[in-house]
């Protein structure tokens, strides 16, 4: 845990959909950690302010009215954590006009420079442009290490041989998908691949491949990018991911030990063994020695 969580100075959450940001800040409210919550409208849950120290709403465009905030509440170290679906935004007609971004933001697209609108090199080039007023991102995790998940299979089903070939088939892949940037996950079948994820998400990839899959019975793994940055994007699964994959006929998911954070550990895992699912978190080595 960071030596400086526990001064006076609150530290900032920045917060998109899911339960991932209400779990943290209910953490560190039981540590007596003040935590000041910035929520993304029409993403972020309502709960946190309840919550939080203090809360405010912004736009997804509101990067000046998030930093204004911080300044304001005193915080200058900030965590990130949430879903924000980038193709709600970027790729739609008026796309940045959906954002209503303030001029702050207007500034920060058109005018700094990055290699592509790619998810790491959009969050790098924003930390970079909340360090501009002395604002730091830091990892959720280091803050609550217990998030991460640890080593071994979960539920009371282990996976088949079968099912192991193709998470060690699916794992080189998805490791290579992460290194370009593209998502986290895939679904494979029999060392066919079914789905990949892209900007839709791990949820949505996991019903496509649903759709191509009727027979059932496939595996979906989900690793960390080769170059992961834990200040952001580390793979997270829960509940829903569990409810998805049943949903869609999936039988297995293979997730990164130390790597991957388990939301609402206890009752994910009790909903895995009522569907009679596997989860099984591995490590690199693990999972390739399987192949």
């Amino acid at each position: 845990m960071s030596d400086e969580i526990t001064t006076t100075h609150p530290l900032g959450l920045l917060a998109g959909g899911g339960r991932l940001p209400v779990v943290f800040a209910e953490a560190l409210r039981a540590r007596g950690v003040p935590l000041a919550v910035v929520g993304i409208r029409y993403e972020a849950d309502p709960a946190l302010k309840n919550i939080a120290h203090a809360f405010h709403w912004s736009g997804a465009g509101g990067m000046g009215r998030v930093i204004r905030l911080c300044k304001y509440e005193g915080v200058t170290r900030i965590v990130t954590l949430g879903k924000i679906f980038k193709g709600n935004y970027l790729h739609r007609p008026w796309a940045l006009l959906s954002l209503l971004p303030d001029w702050r933001t207007l500034c920060w697209f058109f005018g700094r420079n990055r290699k592509d609108n790619g998810d790491d090199s959009l969050m790098l080039s924003i930390i970079a442009e909340f360090a501009r007023d002395g604002i730091v991102f830091e990892s959720a995790v280091a803050h609550c290490p217990e998030l991460l998940v640890n080593e071994g299979t979960l539920t009371r089903r282990k996976p088949t041989a079968r099912e192991e070939r193709d998470i060690a088939f699916g794992w080189h892949l998805a490791k290579e998908m992460g290194r370009l940037d593209v998502g986290q996950s895939v679904a494979v079948k029999d060392t066919t691949v079914l789905a990949v994820e892209a900007i839709e998400g791990t949820d949505r990839a996991i019903r496509r491949a649903g759709e191509l899959c009727r027979a059932g019975g496939f595996v979906v793994v989900k690793v960390a990018k080769p170059q992961q940055d834990p200040r952001f994007d580390l793979p997270t699964v829960g509940v829903q991911t569990i409810e998805t994959l049943y949903q869609a006929g999936g039988k297995v998911l293979a997730i990164e030990a130390d790597q991957t954070i388990l939301v609402d550990r206890e009752a994910t895992i009790a909903l895995a063994d009522r569907y009679g699912l596997t989860v099984v978190a591995l490590k690199r080595e693990a999972a390739v020695a399987a192949a």
